[in-house]
Order: C-alpha cells, then sequence, then structure tokens
C-alpha cells in the first residue's frame, strides 16, 4: 500500500474488500432516549453510528503494525427504518477504497430478516499512534 511522509507503511494485509462485522440486541441503552436524541424507544442514530464505525474497525484489525492505528474522519449515514427494545441489528462493513493512509468503508445494517435498517459510509484515516496522541 502507499505510505505518507513518514515513510511507514502499510501493511499488505490491509486489502480491499477486508470485512467486518457487529450484531447488537437493541437494549434501553440504545435508544433515543437514552442518547438524548430523540424521545422515542427505539435504537438511536448516534448509537447506529458507532455500530457502523465499530465494524470497521472490526474489518482492520491486525492489519498494519501497532504503532498505527485508524480513526474515524466522516461519516454519512441513511438511517431507514426504526429498531425497537429486543430487536436485532447487524452492521456489515466493507473496505472499498485505499486512498493512501485513507480508506473508504461501506456498510449495510440489516435487522434479523435482512431488510434493511441503515447503510452508511465511513472514512478513516491511519495516524501514527504516538504523533496523533502527542
Amino acid at each position: 500500500m502507499s505510505h505518507d511522509d513518514g515513510g511507514e507503511e502499510l501493511s499488505s494485509e490491509l486489502t480491499l474488500g477486508a470485512r467486518g462485522e457487529v450484531p447488537l440486541e437493541v437494549g434501553e441503552s440504545d435508544t433515543a432516549i437514552a442518547h438524548a436524541s430523540g424521545d422515542v424507544p427505539v435504537l438511536a442514530t448516534p448509537r447506529l453510528v458507532a455500530l457502523c464505525e465499530e465494524a470497521t474497525v472490526l474489518a482492520i484489525a491486525g492489519c498494519f503494525d501497532p504503532s498505527l492505528t485508524s480513526v474515524g474522519t466522516h461519516v454519512e449515514i441513511d438511517h431507514l427504518a426504526a429498531s425497537r427494545v429486543g430487536e436485532s441489528v447487524t452492521a456489515r462493513a466493507e473496505l472499498v477504497e485505499v486512498e493512501g493512509r485513507r480508506l473508504n468503508f461501506e456498510v449495510a445494517v440489516v435487522d434479523a430478516a435482512g431488510e434493511l435498517v441503515a447503510r452508511s459510509r465511513i472514512r478513516r484515516a491511519v495516524v501514527d499512534r504516538t504523533r496523533f496522541l502527542g
């Protein structure tokens, strides 16, 4: 893969099509009420964003040197259907583009019946852990 001015290469294990999948049974702590993003007991959009990001992180886990990490830099999301407490959803992320240190993902969130709950595009940037925290 390409590298930045720091000269550290991303691992060859980072490949297009890398996937991560994260299930969630919607609980009270996942609702719009709990996240102060609404007043109904359904899966909150902020919680949905976090679930999608979690799937992107899982998709690339172990794919580069431990001195590097990735951070979310951009999220686009269409929250298409409500999910009630007790219902199950699964976020499925796929790495669709690598532009230097920028990683672009497409994420689909489906319910137990396979119906689309949300779709998202997420960009993550690969950064040097020490420099980022410094």
